[in-house]
């Protein structure tokens, strides 16, 4: 699928993966040990959970939307994600990640990549995980929900917003 502006260009629908798509609670012990264990965390999301109510909503947003994946997850775990989603029945892309060596909060790393998308494709639903990701969008006039469906994790959310991981 094309990101590409076309006559026939059907609305976007944007969804986050961790803590949306995927439970990453199996894994968080990676990010309470000292030292942090990165790499750790990030392969063993291969092993990630589904969660079904996140899956709900994205299976049902295909009926009018174009879907496509805006994750905080490095741009090295490409391929892990890929065949994850394959795994799930879900479609492997478009899947926007975060650069490898960026390490901004997610926040503003999200915001950028929507206010680029916004200038060929009209962005009608985004659904995340992030509160804080969730308040910088919504101050900003996006149309997005919080997914409540897996506690945000005080780990998780340090990862995102003071260390620009995930």
């Amino acid at each position: 699928m094309s990101l590409a502006p076309s006559g026939d260009a059907r609305p976007l629908a944007v969804f986050d993966v961790d803590g949306v798509l995927a439970d990453v609670t199996h894994r968080l012990h990676h990010l309470r040990a000292r030292p942090q264990r990165w790499e750790r965390f990030f392969q063993a999301a291969d092993r990630d959970p589904l969660l079904v109510e996140g899956a709900d909503r994205l299976r049902a947003a295909l009926a009018d939307h174009d879907v496509l994946y805006l994750t905080g997850r490095p741009e090295r775990t490409r391929r892990l994600t890929e065949r994850w989603l394959a795994r799930h029945d879900l479609p492997t892309g478009p899947l926007i990640m975060r650069d490898d060596h960026d390490s901004r909060p997610a926040r503003w790393m999200k915001r950028e990549v929507l206010r680029g998308l916004s200038a060929s494709r009209e962005i009608v639903s985004v659904l995340d995980d992030d509160p804080a990701v969730v308040a910088v969008l919504e101050a900003d006039g996006w149309p997005v929900e919080l997914a409540t469906w897996l506690p945000h994790s005080s780990t998780l959310q340090s990862a995102q917003e003071r260390q620009g991981r995930t």
